[in-house]
């Protein structure tokens, strides 16, 4: 019986969720499968891979089939390099133990690109994050301009109406002074200078004279 290793459909439209199963070719897609070997989320960023290691690289030893996804995913778990060592082993190219050392640096390597990624994804999310606040101050400054610039114009004639009250009542108040600094009283005494009176005894004076003679 021919086996394939291939992904069998799960979750909601939109959001599928994956089983990675190894089955009967001959199966339909999302019919009966023999193991069930792990799991695969592709909206995840980045995307969730969970594998039966062992399980996964004892059929990829027994000469199973892969669709070309399920080899990306077992490329990107490490099954097909260990088995790639392992078949080193069987050649005499290597030993069981130089095999384990590869293997494990491969996987720091790995895990470290990973953590790299995520490191990566958290920091632009933070950034992002941060545009999107300044944007947001930036827009609600531009918004107050807005309405301040409308309200500008009533404010400067209210402002206007009460500067011209008060020089109208400050011309008022400068003018009334001047007219009373020439009232018309004061030009009475002018008159009382020259009073006809004073020049009587000088008439007297000529009648006594007349009489004399």
């Amino acid at each position: 019986m021919a086996t394939r290793i291939r992904l069998q459909r799960h979750g909601k439209k939109g959001k599928p969720f994956f089983h990675l199963v190894a089955a009967d070719s001959r199966a339909k897609r999302d019919g009966k499968f023999i193991e069930k070997l792990g799991t695969y989320n592709p909206t995840a960023n980045p995307a969730v891979i969970n594998i039966n290691f062992d399980a996964t690289l004892n059929w990829v030893q027994t000469g199973a089939e892969m669709s070309d996804t399920a080899r990306a995913i077992l490329s990107y778990k490490g099954v097909l390099y260990k088995n790639h060592l392992l078949n080193g082993v069987k050649k005499g190219a290597l030993t069981v133990e130089q095999v384990e050392e590869k293997f494990a640096q491969w996987l720091a390597d790995k895990d470290s690109k990973v953590q790299n990624k995520v490191d990566g994804l958290v920091k632009n999310a933070a950034q992002e994050k941060i545009a999107r606040q300044q944007a947001e101050v930036a827009a609600n400054a531009a918004k107050a301009a807005v309405v301040a610039a409308k309200n500008a114009p009533v404010v400067e004639e209210v402002a206007e109406e009460v500067a011209v009250e008060e020089t109208t009542e400050e011309v008022v108040a400068e003018e009334a002074p001047a007219v009373e600094e020439a009232p018309v009283a004061e030009e009475a005494p002018a008159v009382e200078e020259a009073p006809v009176a004073e020049e009587a005894p000088a008439a007297e004076e000529a009648s006594e004279e007349a009489a004399a003679e």
